[in-house]
């Protein structure tokens, strides 16, 4: 019973903490995962949505990326003018980095569950306080992942 308090008390400064940075996504996060929690059977939902919700907002987001090509607005020739130009290098290279890193993010939060905390923490304030935008906990594990490994340090 102390652990489901502790877990409405985090969830609500989560909220207010948004509320206060006036970040409605985390808002809307926060306020989903506490209408979650009330409903029947939750023990068996939150656990399918923490172990597949990373791959669904990726799809969601992958969607979102594919519209423009889609509509028109991303065409063949804009992909071939991307490999002209130093900007369309250093975006691939990005890409390819990002993606590396999320999969070791990933492999870093099924293994090592204590920096969910931390990450969460360090979203909150880089949103909150930087003004940042929460998209980033999976390649954030996998930066975790590679620095935490270069220095030998362990959780």
């Amino acid at each position: 019973m102390e652990d489901e308090m502790e877990s409405w008390l985090f969830l609500g400064v989560v909220l207010l903490i948004a509320l206060f940075g006036k970040n409605m996504s985390l808002v809307i996060a926060t306020v989903v995962v506490m209408a979650l929690k009330l409903l029947p059977m939750t023990a068996k939902w939150l656990p399918v949505i923490q172990n597949r919700g990373i791959n669904w907002g990726v799809t969601i987001i992958s969607v979102a990326i594919l519209i423009p090509i889609a509509t028109g607005q991303i065409t063949f020739n804009d992909l071939f003018k991307a490999f002209r130009t130093p900007a369309g290098w250093i975006a691939i290279a990005a890409g390819i980095a990002v993606a590396i890193l999320s999969k070791y993010g990933i492999n870093q939060l099924a293994a090592v569950p204590q920096v969910t905390v931390a990450l969460v923490l360090g979203t909150i304030i880089g949103v909150v306080v930087f003004k940042g935008v929460a998209a980033g906990p999976v390649i954030a594990s996998g930066m975790t992942y590679c620095i935490v490994s270069l220095l030998n340090l362990h959780f």
